[in-house]
């Protein structure tokens, strides 16, 4: 399971879209604990091309604090998970809050 969070200044980005970086994180399903985690720079942002590019890179679930319906659309053609809502925060504190249950999302502050 591969799981991709937009970061900006090092924090969850609040849009998907926007963010500087996607932080990449490899985790062991059988411990359902991160193993690994790293930063990617992602192309340019155009309607469609970031989906397609982190599913490209594996990506199964996406966490994010805000997305567009077209981007949710285009993972949920490609059997990608996304969880919208996310606040503000840690990546990894982010993901390991998934992982453990107990992330509660708030409203997605994309209305596109």
């Amino acid at each position: 399971m591969k799981i991709a969070v937009p970061v900006s200044g090092g924090q969850v980005c609040p849009h998907f879209g926007h963010c500087e970086q996607f932080a990449m994180f490899d985790i062991d399903p059988q411990t359902n604990t991160v193993v690994n985690m790293e930063l990617q720079v992602p192309p340019p942002h155009e309607p469609g091309v970031l989906p397609q590019w982190l599913s490209e890179k594996g990506a199964t679930t996406i966490i994010a604090g805000g997305m567009g319906m077209r981007a949710q659309q285009l993972f949920a053609q490609n059997g990608v998970k996304v969880v919208v809502g996310a606040a503000a925060g840690d990546p990894r504190a982010t993901v390991e809050a998934y992982l453990a249950g107990s992330l509660i999302p708030g409203q997605n502050p994309c209305d596109h």
